[in-house]
Protein backbone atom coordinates (compact mmCIF):
# COMPACT_ATOMS: atom_id res chain seq x y z
CA UNK A 1 0.00 0.00 0.00
CA UNK A 2 0.97 3.33 -1.24
CA UNK A 3 -0.89 6.49 0.60
CA UNK A 4 0.44 10.79 0.18
CA UNK A 5 -0.24 12.21 3.48
CA UNK A 6 -0.76 16.07 3.37
CA UNK A 7 -2.13 18.55 5.76
CA UNK A 8 -2.97 21.85 6.79
CA UNK A 9 -3.80 23.35 3.82
CA UNK A 10 -5.15 26.62 4.98
CA UNK A 11 -7.01 27.58 1.92
CA UNK A 12 -8.12 30.85 2.00
CA UNK A 13 -5.23 32.35 4.06
CA UNK A 14 -4.08 36.07 4.18
CA UNK A 15 -0.64 36.70 4.31
CA UNK A 16 -0.36 40.56 6.12
CA UNK A 17 -2.85 41.47 3.62
CA UNK A 18 -1.83 39.40 0.61
CA UNK A 19 -4.27 36.13 -0.69
CA UNK A 20 -2.30 33.51 -0.89
CA UNK A 21 -4.94 31.62 -2.74
CA UNK A 22 -2.70 31.65 -5.95
CA UNK A 23 0.38 30.24 -3.84
CA UNK A 24 -2.03 27.59 -2.85
CA UNK A 25 -3.00 26.56 -6.04
CA UNK A 26 0.54 26.91 -7.61
CA UNK A 27 1.78 24.02 -4.96
CA UNK A 28 -1.50 22.12 -5.09
CA UNK A 29 -0.60 20.92 -8.54
CA UNK A 30 2.35 19.76 -8.06
CA UNK A 31 0.69 17.66 -5.13
CA UNK A 32 -1.92 16.47 -7.64
CA UNK A 33 0.66 15.36 -10.36
CA UNK A 34 3.14 13.68 -7.81
CA UNK A 35 -0.03 11.64 -6.17
CA UNK A 36 -0.34 10.54 -10.39
CA UNK A 37 3.19 10.64 -11.15
CA UNK A 38 3.73 8.02 -7.61
CA UNK A 39 0.34 6.13 -8.40
CA UNK A 40 -0.39 6.06 -4.93
CA UNK A 41 -3.09 4.37 -3.52
CA UNK A 42 -4.94 7.27 -1.63
CA UNK A 43 -4.09 10.73 -0.67
CA UNK A 44 -5.30 11.68 3.10
CA UNK A 45 -5.90 14.89 4.02
CA UNK A 46 -5.36 15.30 7.77
CA UNK A 47 -7.33 18.20 8.69
CA UNK A 48 -6.91 22.18 8.37
CA UNK A 49 -8.04 21.98 4.88
CA UNK A 50 -9.75 25.56 5.18
CA UNK A 51 -8.46 28.47 7.50
CA UNK A 52 -11.78 29.05 8.64
CA UNK A 53 -14.76 27.95 9.83
CA UNK A 54 -16.70 29.70 6.76
CA UNK A 55 -14.12 29.35 4.27
CA UNK A 56 -14.28 32.27 1.08
CA UNK A 57 -15.81 30.76 -2.34
CA UNK A 58 -12.95 30.51 -4.18
CA UNK A 59 -11.25 28.55 -1.15
CA UNK A 60 -14.22 26.14 -1.52
CA UNK A 61 -14.10 26.09 -5.48
CA UNK A 62 -9.88 25.71 -5.49
CA UNK A 63 -10.38 22.68 -2.81
CA UNK A 64 -13.54 21.50 -5.04
CA UNK A 65 -10.90 21.68 -8.16
CA UNK A 66 -8.05 19.77 -6.60
CA UNK A 67 -10.21 17.02 -5.67
CA UNK A 68 -12.18 16.17 -8.60
CA UNK A 69 -8.72 16.31 -10.31
CA UNK A 70 -7.75 13.70 -7.77
CA UNK A 71 -10.59 11.62 -7.59
CA UNK A 72 -12.37 11.86 -11.28
CA UNK A 73 -9.59 12.50 -13.50
CA UNK A 74 -6.38 9.99 -11.26
CA UNK A 75 -9.20 7.77 -9.82
CA UNK A 76 -7.42 8.16 -6.29
CA UNK A 77 -9.58 7.75 -3.40
CA UNK A 78 -8.80 10.74 -1.13
CA UNK A 79 -9.70 10.57 2.46
CA UNK A 80 -10.30 14.01 4.24
CA UNK A 81 -10.95 14.75 7.90
CA UNK A 82 -11.34 18.09 9.87
CA UNK A 83 -9.00 20.60 11.88
CA UNK A 84 -9.40 23.03 14.18
CA UNK A 85 -9.71 25.51 11.80
CA UNK A 86 -12.46 23.45 9.88
CA UNK A 87 -15.94 23.16 10.65
CA UNK A 88 -17.24 20.19 11.53
CA UNK A 89 -20.34 19.85 9.92
CA UNK A 90 -19.57 22.08 6.83
CA UNK A 91 -16.44 19.69 6.09
CA UNK A 92 -18.94 16.78 6.88
CA UNK A 93 -21.81 18.11 4.77
CA UNK A 94 -23.38 14.72 2.27
CA UNK A 95 -20.07 12.76 3.28
CA UNK A 96 -22.27 9.48 2.88
CA UNK A 97 -22.89 10.13 -0.78
CA UNK A 98 -19.41 11.44 -1.41
CA UNK A 99 -18.24 7.77 -0.29
CA UNK A 100 -20.06 6.13 -3.47
CA UNK A 101 -17.64 8.53 -5.80
CA UNK A 102 -13.95 7.89 -3.75
CA UNK A 103 -14.29 11.23 -1.45
CA UNK A 104 -14.23 10.06 2.52
CA UNK A 105 -15.03 12.88 5.12
CA UNK A 106 -15.32 12.95 8.63
CA UNK A 107 -16.69 15.59 10.05
CA UNK A 108 -17.83 15.13 13.24
CA UNK A 109 -17.44 12.21 16.27
CA UNK A 110 -20.60 10.41 14.93
CA UNK A 111 -18.86 8.04 12.50
CA UNK A 112 -15.99 5.82 13.30
CA UNK A 113 -16.26 3.06 10.80
CA UNK A 114 -13.25 2.51 9.07
CA UNK A 115 -12.11 3.40 5.48
CA UNK A 116 -10.51 -0.03 3.85
CA UNK A 117 -8.71 -0.12 0.93
CA UNK A 118 -6.83 -3.22 -0.82
CA UNK A 119 -7.82 -6.74 -1.37
CA UNK A 120 -7.08 -9.90 0.88
CA UNK A 121 -4.02 -9.70 2.77
CA UNK A 122 -2.92 -6.34 1.22
CA UNK A 123 -5.75 -4.28 2.74
CA UNK A 124 -5.21 -1.18 4.92
CA UNK A 125 -7.56 0.31 7.33
CA UNK A 126 -7.62 3.95 7.79
CA UNK A 127 -9.17 5.49 10.55
CA UNK A 128 -10.32 8.89 9.93
CA UNK A 129 -10.34 10.78 13.41
CA UNK A 130 -11.53 14.30 13.08
CA UNK A 131 -10.52 17.23 15.71
CA UNK A 132 -11.43 15.72 19.14
CA UNK A 133 -12.87 18.17 21.38
CA UNK A 134 -13.28 17.27 24.62
CA UNK A 135 -16.97 18.43 25.10
CA UNK A 136 -18.13 16.29 22.07
CA UNK A 137 -15.78 13.17 23.48
CA UNK A 138 -17.15 13.63 26.75
CA UNK A 139 -20.54 13.32 25.39
CA UNK A 140 -19.75 9.99 23.80
CA UNK A 141 -20.98 6.68 25.25
CA UNK A 142 -18.48 6.06 28.42
CA UNK A 143 -17.09 9.61 28.15
CA UNK A 144 -17.67 10.75 31.65
CA UNK A 145 -14.32 10.58 32.97
CA UNK A 146 -12.81 12.55 30.18
CA UNK A 147 -11.64 16.44 31.19
CA UNK A 148 -8.86 17.06 28.71
CA UNK A 149 -7.69 16.56 25.55
CA UNK A 150 -5.27 13.59 26.41
CA UNK A 151 -8.26 11.84 27.79
CA UNK A 152 -10.77 12.78 25.14
CA UNK A 153 -8.06 11.70 22.25
CA UNK A 154 -8.00 8.49 24.32
CA UNK A 155 -11.78 7.55 24.98
CA UNK A 156 -12.10 8.43 21.18
CA UNK A 157 -9.05 5.65 20.36
CA UNK A 158 -10.28 3.00 22.25
CA UNK A 159 -13.29 2.66 20.36
CA UNK A 160 -11.28 2.91 17.10
CA UNK A 161 -9.08 -0.25 18.20
CA UNK A 162 -12.96 -2.02 18.66
CA UNK A 163 -12.68 -2.01 14.98
CA UNK A 164 -9.50 -3.74 14.36
CA UNK A 165 -9.12 -7.17 12.81
CA UNK A 166 -6.26 -9.73 12.85
CA UNK A 167 -3.73 -9.51 9.93
CA UNK A 168 -5.37 -5.97 8.68
CA UNK A 169 -3.11 -2.74 8.75
CA UNK A 170 -4.09 0.25 10.77
CA UNK A 171 -3.56 3.68 9.77
CA UNK A 172 -4.49 6.71 11.97
CA UNK A 173 -5.45 10.02 10.53
CA UNK A 174 -5.73 12.65 13.18
CA UNK A 175 -5.20 16.12 13.82
CA UNK A 176 -3.89 16.84 17.28
CA UNK A 177 -1.19 18.59 19.63
CA UNK A 178 1.23 15.24 20.10
CA UNK A 179 3.55 16.11 23.27
CA UNK A 180 7.08 16.62 21.85
CA UNK A 181 5.97 18.06 18.49
CA UNK A 182 7.98 21.38 17.31
CA UNK A 183 5.48 24.68 16.91
CA UNK A 184 4.75 27.72 15.13
CA UNK A 185 3.20 30.93 15.65
CA UNK A 186 0.75 30.42 12.73
CA UNK A 187 -0.51 27.06 14.35
CA UNK A 188 -4.11 28.51 16.52
CA UNK A 189 -3.56 26.84 20.01
CA UNK A 190 -5.93 23.85 20.73
CA UNK A 191 -6.90 24.90 24.53
CA UNK A 192 -7.02 28.16 26.30
CA UNK A 193 -5.06 28.29 29.79
CA UNK A 194 -4.12 24.30 29.36
CA UNK A 195 -1.53 22.58 26.60
CA UNK A 196 -3.92 21.07 24.63
CA UNK A 197 -1.45 17.92 24.20
CA UNK A 198 -1.64 14.19 23.97
CA UNK A 199 1.15 11.40 24.78
CA UNK A 200 2.69 9.89 21.81
CA UNK A 201 2.00 6.71 23.65
CA UNK A 202 -1.98 7.28 23.22
CA UNK A 203 -1.24 6.06 19.34
CA UNK A 204 -0.28 2.44 20.20
CA UNK A 205 -1.72 -0.35 18.09
CA UNK A 206 -1.45 2.33 14.91
CA UNK A 207 0.47 1.01 12.27
CA UNK A 208 1.04 4.64 10.75
CA UNK A 209 -0.20 7.96 12.35
CA UNK A 210 -0.93 10.68 9.50
CA UNK A 211 -1.51 13.93 11.41
CA UNK A 212 -2.17 17.31 11.03
CA UNK A 213 -2.14 20.79 13.27
CA UNK A 214 1.88 20.74 13.52
CA UNK A 215 3.25 23.16 10.64
CA UNK A 216 6.60 21.88 10.59
CA UNK A 217 7.37 18.35 8.72
CA UNK A 218 8.23 15.81 11.53
CA UNK A 219 8.26 12.65 13.74
CA UNK A 220 6.58 12.41 17.29
CA UNK A 221 7.92 10.16 19.28
CA UNK A 222 8.10 7.24 17.00
CA UNK A 223 9.07 7.42 13.50
CA UNK A 224 5.14 6.34 12.57
CA UNK A 225 3.87 9.30 13.96
CA UNK A 226 4.24 12.10 11.40
CA UNK A 227 2.87 15.83 11.02
CA UNK A 228 3.52 15.82 7.18
CA UNK A 229 3.54 19.64 7.76
CA UNK A 230 1.49 22.95 6.30
CA UNK A 231 1.07 23.15 2.45
CA UNK A 232 2.83 26.63 2.49
CA UNK A 233 5.18 28.47 5.15
CA UNK A 234 2.28 30.55 7.01
CA UNK A 235 4.80 32.95 9.20
CA UNK A 236 7.92 34.00 9.21
CA UNK A 237 9.04 31.80 11.92
CA UNK A 238 8.59 29.20 9.37
CA UNK A 239 11.18 30.65 6.89
CA UNK A 240 13.13 27.72 7.58
CA UNK A 241 10.67 24.61 7.39
CA UNK A 242 11.50 22.85 4.24
CA UNK A 243 8.01 22.37 3.09
CA UNK A 244 6.68 18.85 1.84
CA UNK A 245 4.15 16.46 1.62
CA UNK A 246 4.75 12.42 2.48
CA UNK A 247 4.73 9.16 0.50
CA UNK A 248 4.70 6.53 2.87
CA UNK A 249 5.02 2.65 1.46
CA UNK A 250 3.50 0.31 3.90
CA UNK A 251 5.14 -3.29 3.71
CA UNK A 252 2.92 -6.49 4.79
CA UNK A 253 4.09 -6.36 7.99
CA UNK A 254 2.85 -3.29 8.67
CA UNK A 255 6.30 -1.14 8.50
CA UNK A 256 6.93 2.05 6.52
CA UNK A 257 9.00 3.76 4.77
CA UNK A 258 8.54 7.49 4.06
CA UNK A 259 9.91 9.87 1.62
CA UNK A 260 9.47 13.48 1.76
CA UNK A 261 8.45 15.30 -1.21
CA UNK A 262 9.59 19.05 -1.50
CA UNK A 263 7.03 21.75 -2.84
CA UNK A 264 7.98 24.51 -4.86
CA UNK A 265 6.25 27.83 -3.65
CA UNK A 266 5.48 30.85 -5.92
CA UNK A 267 6.93 32.90 -3.70
CA UNK A 268 8.91 31.75 -0.98
CA UNK A 269 8.79 33.55 2.49
CA UNK A 270 12.09 34.60 3.44
CA UNK A 271 13.82 36.94 6.01
CA UNK A 272 16.29 39.59 5.28
CA UNK A 273 18.98 41.33 7.45
CA UNK A 274 21.51 44.59 7.69
CA UNK A 275 21.36 48.15 7.34
CA UNK A 276 18.66 49.95 5.65
CA UNK A 277 21.39 51.13 3.33
CA UNK A 278 23.04 46.94 2.82
CA UNK A 279 19.23 45.83 1.63
CA UNK A 280 18.87 48.73 -0.45
CA UNK A 281 22.34 47.94 -2.43
CA UNK A 282 21.81 44.43 -2.55
CA UNK A 283 18.35 44.49 -3.98
CA UNK A 284 19.64 42.78 -7.09
CA UNK A 285 22.31 40.12 -5.01
CA UNK A 286 19.47 39.43 -2.05
CA UNK A 287 17.44 36.32 -3.67
CA UNK A 288 14.09 36.57 -6.02
CA UNK A 289 12.92 40.84 -4.78
CA UNK A 290 9.03 39.32 -5.35
CA UNK A 291 9.57 36.62 -2.15
CA UNK A 292 7.60 37.14 0.70
CA UNK A 293 10.08 39.42 3.10
CA UNK A 294 10.71 40.53 6.65
CA UNK A 295 13.48 42.77 7.07
CA UNK A 296 15.36 42.60 9.91
CA UNK A 297 17.02 46.35 10.35
CA UNK A 298 20.39 46.70 12.28
CA UNK A 299 20.67 50.36 11.83
CA UNK A 300 21.44 51.79 15.59
CA UNK A 301 19.05 54.47 15.07
CA UNK A 302 15.91 55.57 13.59
CA UNK A 303 16.20 55.27 10.07
CA UNK A 304 13.23 57.85 7.97
CA UNK A 305 10.28 55.86 5.83
CA UNK A 306 12.31 52.60 5.65
CA UNK A 307 8.95 50.44 4.69
CA UNK A 308 8.58 52.65 1.84
CA UNK A 309 12.02 53.16 0.79
CA UNK A 310 12.53 49.44 0.89
CA UNK A 311 9.44 48.51 -1.21
CA UNK A 312 10.98 49.96 -4.09
CA UNK A 313 13.50 47.07 -3.94
CA UNK A 314 11.19 44.85 -2.48
CA UNK A 315 7.69 44.92 -3.56
CA UNK A 316 6.61 41.80 -1.60
CA UNK A 317 7.93 43.25 1.94
CA UNK A 318 5.20 42.27 4.40
CA UNK A 319 7.59 43.26 7.41
CA UNK A 320 10.41 45.42 8.85
CA UNK A 321 11.33 44.66 12.38
CA UNK A 322 14.34 46.87 14.25
CA UNK A 323 17.05 44.50 15.66
CA UNK A 324 17.73 47.33 18.48
CA UNK A 325 14.47 46.08 19.83
CA UNK A 326 14.97 42.54 20.18
CA UNK A 327 15.42 41.02 23.49
CA UNK A 328 15.84 37.36 24.83
CA UNK A 329 13.05 35.17 24.60
CA UNK A 330 10.91 35.70 28.41
CA UNK A 331 12.21 39.21 28.81
CA UNK A 332 10.46 42.79 28.78
CA UNK A 333 9.99 41.57 24.37
CA UNK A 334 7.84 38.77 25.23
CA UNK A 335 5.65 41.09 28.43
CA UNK A 336 5.12 43.45 26.14
CA UNK A 337 3.56 41.61 23.65
CA UNK A 338 0.41 42.25 25.96
CA UNK A 339 0.65 45.88 27.08
CA UNK A 340 -2.34 45.51 29.47
CA UNK A 341 -0.21 43.64 31.81
CA UNK A 342 3.07 46.04 31.87
CA UNK A 343 3.29 48.88 34.66
CA UNK A 344 3.59 52.44 33.33
CA UNK A 345 7.43 52.28 34.03
CA UNK A 346 7.89 49.40 32.12
CA UNK A 347 5.77 50.79 29.27
CA UNK A 348 7.59 53.99 28.58
CA UNK A 349 10.85 52.33 28.70
CA UNK A 350 9.71 50.50 26.08
CA UNK A 351 8.28 53.51 24.16
CA UNK A 352 12.45 55.10 25.40
CA UNK A 353 13.95 52.21 23.99
CA UNK A 354 11.87 52.29 20.66
CA UNK A 355 12.32 55.99 19.55
CA UNK A 356 16.03 56.20 21.18
CA UNK A 357 17.07 53.03 20.42
CA UNK A 358 19.00 53.00 23.67
CA UNK A 359 18.21 52.70 27.67
CA UNK A 360 16.21 55.04 29.92
CA UNK A 361 18.32 56.90 32.34
CA UNK A 362 17.72 56.24 36.05
CA UNK A 363 17.37 59.68 36.76
CA UNK A 364 14.64 59.91 33.73
CA UNK A 365 13.05 57.05 35.03
CA UNK A 366 12.62 58.83 38.57
CA UNK A 367 11.44 61.90 36.26
CA UNK A 368 8.85 59.97 34.52
CA UNK A 369 7.45 57.88 38.01
CA UNK A 370 7.17 61.67 39.57
CA UNK A 371 5.29 63.10 36.69
CA UNK A 372 2.91 60.33 36.18
CA UNK A 373 2.04 59.16 40.07
CA UNK A 374 -0.25 61.59 40.70
CA UNK A 375 -2.10 60.82 37.15
CA UNK A 376 -2.40 57.44 37.72
CA UNK A 377 -4.23 57.99 41.15
CA UNK A 378 -6.06 60.66 39.85
CA UNK A 379 -7.64 57.90 37.46
CA UNK A 380 -8.00 54.96 40.03
CA UNK A 381 -9.97 57.71 41.97
CA UNK A 382 -12.05 58.25 39.26
CA UNK A 383 -12.35 54.74 38.68
CA UNK A 384 -13.57 53.81 42.26
CA UNK A 385 -15.85 56.85 42.96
Amino acid sequence: MKFLHTADWHLGRWFHGSSLLDDQHHVLQQLVALAADEQVDAVVIAGDVYDRAVPPADAVALLGEVLEQLIVGHGIPVILIAGNHDSAERIGFSSRILERQGLFVRGTLGHFAPVVLGEGDARVAFHPLPYVEPTFARALPGGEAVNDHASAMAHVLAQLRAAFEPGRRNVLVGHAFVAGGSESESERPLSVGGSGAVPADSFAGFDYVALGHLHRPQPVGSARIRYSGSLLKYSFQEADHAKSVSVVRMGADGGCEVTEHRLSARRDVRVIRGTLQQLLEARDHNGPRDDYLSAHLTDPGPVFDPMGRLREAYPQLMEIRFARHEQPAGGAASAARDHRRLAPADLFQGFWRDVQGRELAPDHLRAFEGCAQPVIRAAQDGEGA
